[in-house]
């Protein structure tokens, strides 16, 4: 029997929850990293469940601390009164020496702090904080004509 829950705990390592990928044609990602989120006993419940939505969420530096906004977790299914607000800001876990990198690539016009997903690490939900700077829409434009050409190059070369 403890097989079976050390199988279980590392299906559970590493597992995504949400991702962003309206954030990878929006932005260019620069760089990015790995921060814990500080979440409400209901939150944790509904992430697992996977009803988590990043679209449209953006993170911000607030006072030496980071906060993460209109991240959409849904309200836990069998959560009753003690339930949690979906739309709330939630303050990210970052050492203060990395908040500090972060604020000073963030200071430079154009660059914003975007969430790219959502995952689950030997049971704790983490979320990968990417350093982006805004396309305009003839990049856009660039990346789906390159991603176009690589398909039509993959199926030449099957045939």
């Amino acid at each position: 029997m403890a097989d079976k829950g050390k199988n279980e705990k590392e299906k559970d390592s590493g597992s995504v929850i949400a991702g962003n990928r309206k954030a990878y044609h929006d932005y260019e990602i620069l760089s990015s990293m790995e921060a814990g989120i500080a979440l409400h006993g209901t939150e944790v419940k509904s992430c697992r469940m996977h009803s988590v939505s990043l679209q449209d969420s953006f993170a911000r530096i607030d006072k030496g601390e980071i906060f993460v906004y209109n991240v959409n977790i849904s309200p836990y299914s069998h959560g009753n009164r003690f339930n949690h607000t979906p739309m709330r800001q939630r303050r990210l876990l970052l050492h203060k020496r990395e908040i500090l990198r972060l604020s000073q690539q963030v200071k430079e016009k154009g660059y914003a702090l975007i969430p790219l997903k959502m995952y689950l690490v030997r049971g704790k939900i983490k979320i990968q904080l990417g350093v982006a700077k805004g396309k305009t829409f003839g990049d856009k434009r660039e990346t789906l004509r390159k991603k176009q050409d690589d398909m039509d190059m993959r199926r030449a070369a099957k045939r």
